[in-house]
């Protein structure tokens, strides 16, 4: 995959934290950890596929870590990485 180029930060910003759900997710995240299933009750209005795809892209732009714990059955939790923590004034502002 090849990495994409930006003339400027806020750019680069935008197109990691943009959209419509992604800095929602990442809002919550701000609270601490959170399963799959506790991130669609605090947002009802978003489908399964969307938040599934929403954590994948926040994910592999290392904004989030997916923590996948050796349980049956099977437990994950997202939180933000070090990454992510760094954008929580860009949240809060």
């Amino acid at each position: 995959m090849e990495k994409k180029k930006y003339n400027i930060s806020v750019e680069a910003t935008l197109e990691v934290i943009g959209g419509k759900w992604k800095t929602v997710i990442l809002c919550h995240l701000t609270h601490g950890k959170k399963r799959t299933s506790e991130l669609k009750r605090l947002m009802p209005n978003i489908t399964q596929k969307m938040l599934t795809q929403q954590l994948r892209e926040l994910e592999e732009d290392g904004v989030i870590n997916r923590i996948v714990y050796n349980q049956v059955p099977p437990k994950v939790e997202y939180e933000l990485s070090d990454y992510g923590k760094s954008l929580e004034s860009i949240l809060n502002a």
